[in-house]
């Protein structure tokens, strides 16, 4: 947030918010645009703060925490019987799962 002050200016207007309630296919009474541009606004102002943090020393990361392949070795298994593995299917036919058809 500016500090109070510093003289404030608009990142967002209320014609984008419009625009984007549009293209959402929503609609929005003039209170709520109002609300949604000041919000949006105050997100973007918190955004343009952590764009001025200084991270040129510090590494990328990809993970907060170093791990290696956390999952579990890939062994063979014996494979599940066909009619335990059609009996919660909704429809079946013959050794198969029946699905709706999709044209």
């Amino acid at each position: 947030m500016p500090e109070p002050h510093e003289k404030r200016t608009r990142r967002i207007t209320i014609n984008e918010v419009e625009h984007a309630a549009v293209l959402a296919k929503i609609e929005l009474a003039e209170d709520e645009k109002t609300q949604l541009t000041e919000q949006l606004d105050r997100m973007l102002d918190y955004f343009h703060k952590i764009d001025q943090i200084h991270l040129t020393d510090v590494p990328p990361t990809h993970h907060v925490i170093e791990l290696v392949n956390v999952f579990r070795d890939d062994s063979p298994q014996r494979t599940l019987p066909r009619k335990k593995a059609l009996s919660n299917a909704s429809k079946v036919e013959g050794n198969f799962f029946k699905a709706p058809r999709i044209v």
